[in-house]
């Protein structure tokens, strides 16, 4: 139904531009594997890929619309941090503000399991209260497999994940296996995806890429990475 809305919306001259046209949340993995210089690496290239001019232009290409936004840092099962609460993203400046609260945050957890699935369970909450979107999406990142709590898969059936995109951004480290987890349990929805970097030296350019492609044109009925 949502989608529906969305193509009616984008097919009426101006009837999109005024609203919003994603909610997206960041979620940044802070479980025990992240030491403190690839937590600094990884908040830092966060903020710095909110300001690249790639970024930028995919977020203020469309005349009038905005996006709302939201940062929240993850590791156990009750250990989810909020960065930055739902800010609406009409200007550069506002954009700018945002960034700057990301790149000020304090670690909110650093000894704790890595729980996707909860992390998730979280996200969908916080999308609850987000300005109404005509998309919804959830952009996580991390370096490790669930090894706490319920899986991805008890999180999409037990929460309300209707109409919400879930993709991926895997710092590899060498280890396939957490690229797979992603591939196979975590990202969900329409043309969902996993973004890669082998390192925490490469976050910020990964996701910047990884903000381009979701922000960008939406690419209508392409079912890769669909659940």
């Amino acid at each position: 139904m949502r989608g529906a809305l969305a193509l009616g919306l984008m097919a009426l001259p101006g009837a999109a531009q005024a609203e919003c046209f994603l909610a997206l949340a960041l979620a940044l993995d802070v479980s025990a594997s992240v030491d403190a210089r690839e937590y600094a690496l990884q908040r830092d290239g966060t903020a710095a890929a909110l300001l690249a001019p790639e970024v930028q232009r995919a977020m203020f290409a469309r005349p009038g619309a905005w996006l709302a936004l939201a940062v929240y840092e993850w590791s156990g099962r009750w250990q989810q941090g909020l960065v930055l609460d739902w800010q609406e993203i009409r200007t550069p400046e506002d954009l700018a503000a945002a960034a700057a609260s990301v790149a000020a945050a304090k670690r909110s957890f650093s000894e704790f399991p890595t729980a996707v699935g909860y992390a998730l369970g979280h996200g969908a909450g916080l999308l609850e209260r987000a300005p109404p979107c005509i998309e919804r999406k959830i952009d996580i990142s991390g370096d490790g497999i669930n090894n706490e709590g319920f899986s991805p898969g008890l999180a999409y059936r037990h929460f309300d994940f209707e109409g919400i995109t879930v993709n991926g951004l895997v710092i590899e480290g060498g280890n396939e296996r957490v690229t797979d987890f992603y591939r196979m349990e975590v990202i969900r929805g329409p043309g969902a995806f996993v973004e890669i970097t082998p390192d925490y030296e490469g976050f910020e350019t990964a996701m910047r890429r990884k903000l381009v492609r979701e922000i960008g044109v939406v690419l209508l009925g392409s079912a890769d990475g669909a659940r």
